[in-house]
């Protein structure tokens, strides 16, 4: 178990090279948000999704309503029912806490490399798969908390010329590209970057969610028209 726990803790670590700087440039919007160091420390804390905090944050800075906030929040980490479900082959016998534990560090990041994993390792025994995935988060998990806080205390200092907003598409980049190996994958991709451009001028950033649930309606419809032609 020990081995698979620093397996998963190498196979995590690469993605600190952009979790630091997008947790630290969360701290800075959340604060030129208006949201104070507790508010932001608890949303990170709590939450624990970059994707999602970012839409929320920037939804309440436009004076947008709360529930809209909220509901873009859930759009966006809407994928998390799918990588549960996913995952749940491998983990889903795990006791009620540790599922618990899963759920709550289960980020696109810890997602990605575990899947991975345990699809390559379909045999490995349940403690040896949970060991990889909390090892996969063991690296990220501190930087994200410790960069936001760095972020919401000393954001203001930070020159703007250092852009640091470029954490925030390499990140997605990293994840989504290795993912796409199959027909479903990549039309469900091209849907939602088509979707999200033609419906950018919706209020709200709710263009973001049709453009999910179109991307998902594709992703769903492509993968079943593919297992019936198997037949």
């Amino acid at each position: 178990m020990g081995r698979a726990y620093w397996q998963g803790f190498r196979a995590g670590a690469p993605f600190v090279l952009v979790v630091a700087p997008f947790g630290l440039l969360f701290g800075v919007v959340a604060t030129e948000a208006g949201m104070d160091l507790w508010q932001t420390m608890a949303m990170t804390v709590l939450v624990i999704a970059g994707a999602s905090q970012f839409a929320a944050v920037q939804l309440l800075s436009d004076h947008a309503p709360v529930l809209v906030a909220v509901a873009t929040g859930l759009a966006v980490n809407m994928r998390m029912a799918m990588y549960s479900a996913s995952l749940a082959p491998h983990l889903g016998k795990a006791n009620l806490g540790r599922r618990a534990l899963v759920a709550y560090f289960l980020v696109d990041q810890s997602y990605a490399v575990s899947v991975a994993e345990y699809e390559q390792n379909p045999a490995r025994p349940l403690p040896d798969k949970l060991a990889y995935f909390f090892g996969s988060m063991t690296p990220i998990a501190p930087l994200w908390y410790g960069f936001t806080l760095v972020g919401a205390v000393a954001g203001a200092a930070i020159p703007p010329e250092y852009a640091l907003d470029f954490a925030v598409p390499i990140t997605f980049i990293a994840i989504v590209a290795p993912a796409l190996r199959s027909l479903p994958h990549i039309a469900a991709a091209f849907v939602s970057v088509a979707a999200s451009l033609a419906l950018a001028g919706l209020p709200y950033n709710s263009g973001l969610m049709v453009a999910a649930l179109l991307a998902m309606i594709t992703g769903a419809f492509i993968d079943k028209r593919m297992e019936q032609a198997h037949g």
